[in-house]
């Protein structure tokens, strides 16, 4: 008999013959054969065999196909130089219509129905251990002697035929400072199930309760870890269930099939290809994965977007990355709440400014290019104008459809919980993000001031309600844009307003957002939230994260984003900047300099139109020599 101990470093071949003499008295090969790949198995009458191998095309994340045999092979010659998959694995599993009908050592009492059988050998993620210890981080599951936990998902696979199921996953403790070496140890070993398609609250996934693994035994978190989870290859397994295939069988989870293959063919990465790990909630705790080459682009953004025209000192407001942090959280909400107006013009009805209004506008149109919900929440005083607003940037194609415009009045203490959430219902919020941009904020004295320290509370409808409850809604993210610290979701900063803007001591906004976005114009913010929400959405490295491995990459959308872009074509906003909350119309335009991401412009003036002679470009930060600023933003 053998002991696990002196497995790991035990040849693959000669395991197989350990494993086909039943003298192994262990439950899993986790941790066995360490640096060799080990496959998920499958077998199938071969008149599924073609969709089924679909079916893994369709969702290599938890299916990636090593081999599949002939009809009738029980060897697999590119995987193993003698090798009968009748005897190989450590127990099988077989199923009759759908159900589990047994569990053998053995398969070699069914030799004659195996010859009309394929089998399919799909990567495991026992594979990647050897890489994941040599990063210096522990497999729980090995130090417990167990095996891994793994668990059935709420999320759909692509469906080929009759092959439809769910996603299984397997779930391994990180330590949280190791989080980042985990996926950079992983997301090149494709054939392993490559990198975690989620990190954090395992109730995001649909899996209510860590302890009762769906297979697999339960691996104990020591504190400070966070769970980190990979695609399975039992996914396959509950295919195969839901298939009803007259008879099939599959590896008994965790007792995998050794190959010969060493995980050695791991692809060089560039610098820029590397990814990155960033929490994006605290509750429920969630972090998210992006390429470094992406990262820096929306740093760049966010640094472009921070000039500041009038000199006010919002340097000073400015927090890192928070662009990035809050368009990942933006880019994995389902629904998105977008507030603007902030009233100054006390000579108009309605007394709204320009800026925000247009940069929510361009967040909702890249939102719905994403196909995400979308509303609007505004003051009720306003509802006309926006509505008009709203219908003329369907006119234009700037947005793809209206936008659903809401209001909202405290009648009760309940009153923003009823509007957050169905039936008032912590767990079941309508909205996973909001977004205040140029949003009038409450001050800590309860009244809202524009920066020349004027109240204009009675102009504001509590908006604010609506942030305040969120902080207490689990799920429910949070994001400010502003350029003053007046507004809505500034209290992140509220020291530093009172500090350094003038005023500042009276007019901060008392209201914290999870994201701060500081800008020298906020609509420059809302501009490059949706910039950076198609630089998200066109990495690879974050949409598989987003699509949890399953189903296609969504590049093929890329025209649908591009044109959700806010363009040179669609718009040319120009506005004299003499002071904030105080724009005149329109007015010719004298020599500008133009700062340009990421690639150079010329321009020629022909009267007062400047024209644009480009070859591509998304941003570009336009400041005029006499006073004059705007922002423009194109087609890639």
């Amino acid at each position: 008999m053998f002991l696990p101990g002196g497995l790991k470093s035990l040849l693959p071949h000669v395991l197989r013959r350990i494993i086909r003499c039943n003298r192994l008295s262990i439950s899993n090969t986790s941790g066995m054969a360490e640096g060799y790949k080990q496959a998920n198995v499958v077998i199938l009458h071969k008149s599924l065999a073609d969709d089924f191998e679909k079916f893994c095309h369709a969702n290599n994340g938890p299916l990636p196909l090593l081999y599949r045999s002939k009809p009738g092979d029980w060897k697999c010659p590119s995987l193993s130089s003698d090798s009968d998959i009748r005897t190989d694995c450590l127990q099988y599993k077989i199923y009759e219509h759908g159900a589990c009908t047994g569990s053998l050592k053995s398969l070699k009492e069914y030799s004659e129905q195996l010859k009309d059988m394929v089998t399919f050998y799909l990567g495991c993620s026992f594979s990647f251990e050897k890489a994941v210890q040599n990063a210096g981080i522990p497999i729980r599951n090995v130090e417990q002697k167990c095996n891994i936990s793994m668990y059935k998902t709420a999320v759909p696979c692509y469906s080929v035929s009759t092959f439809c199921c769910n996603l299984v996953v397997t779930m391994r403790p990180i330590p949280e400072s190791k989080l980042e070496a985990a996926v950079l140890a992983t997301s090149e070993l494709k054939e392993a199930h490559g990198a975690p398609i989620h990190m954090g609250d395992p109730g995001l996934l649909g899996i209510p309760d860590l302890s009762k693994p769906d297979y697999g035994d339960p691996v104990h978190l020591h504190p400070g870890d966070i769970p980190v989870f990979w695609a399975c290859g039992v996914t396959g397994v509950e295919a195969v269930i839901n298939c009803r295939a007259p008879l099939a069988f599959t590896h008994y989870p965790g007792c995998m099939f050794i190959t010969d293959l060493k995980n050695d063919n791991v692809t060089v990465r560039s610098s820029r290809e590397v990814p990155q790990v960033h929490c994006i909630s605290q509750d429920p705790l969630h972090y998210s994965i992006v390429s470094a080459e992406a990262a820096q682009k929306i740093k760049t953004l966010e640094t472009l977007i921070g000039i500041d025209p009038g000199d006010r000192g919002i340097i000073h407001l400015r927090c890192q990355d928070e662009l990035l942090k809050a368009c990942l959280s933006i880019s994995h909400a389902r629904s998105v709440l977008i507030t603007t107006g902030f009233p100054t013009h006390f000579t108009y009805e309605p007394p709204e400014e320009n800026d925000g209004p247009p940069g929510a506008l361009a967040i909702a149109a890249m939102l719905q290019a994403l196909e995400k919900e979308v509303a609007i929440v505004t003051d009720q005083r306003a509802m006309n104008l926006n509505k008009k607003i709203i219908e003329e940037a369907v006119q234009l194609g700037i947005l793809k459809r209206p936008v659903p415009l809401l209001s909202y009045q405290r009648e009760n203490a309940n009153s923003a919980l009823m509007f957050l959430c169905e039936n008032g219902n912590p767990g079941r919020p309508r909205f996973d993000h909001l977004i205040a941009i140029e949003r009038a904020g409450m001050a800590a004295d309860g009244n809202y001031y524009n920066a020349r320290k004027v109240n204009i509370k009675h102009l504001v409808d509590p908006i604010d309600e609506l942030f305040l409850a969120a902080q207490t809604i689990p799920g429910i993210t949070t994001t400010g844009v502003g350029d003053g610290g007046n507004e809505l979701g500034m209290g992140k900063v509220k020291d530093a307003v009172k500090k350094h803007i003038k005023n500042g001591d009276v007019i901060a906004c008392d209201v914290e957002a999870d994201f701060t976005i500081v800008a020298g114009v906020s609509n420059w913010g809302g501009y490059a939230i949706a910039c950076a929400l198609y630089i998200l959405s066109t990495c690879e490295i974050h949409d598989r994260y987003l699509r949890k491995a399953v189903g296609f990459p969504q590049l093929s959308k890329k025209m649908v984003w591009l044109l959700a872009l806010p363009s040179v074509t669609k718009a040319l906003t120009r506005y004299k900047r003499s002071e904030k909350d105080d724009f005149s119309s329109l007015v010719s335009w004298p020599r500008a300099t133009f700062h340009c991401y990421p690639y150079n412009i010329s321009v020629k003036r022909e009267g007062d139109i400047i024209m644009m002679i480009w070859s591509t470009f998304l941003f570009c930060n336009v400041t005029m020599d006499n006073g004059y600023e705007m922002i423009l933003y194109t087609k890639r």
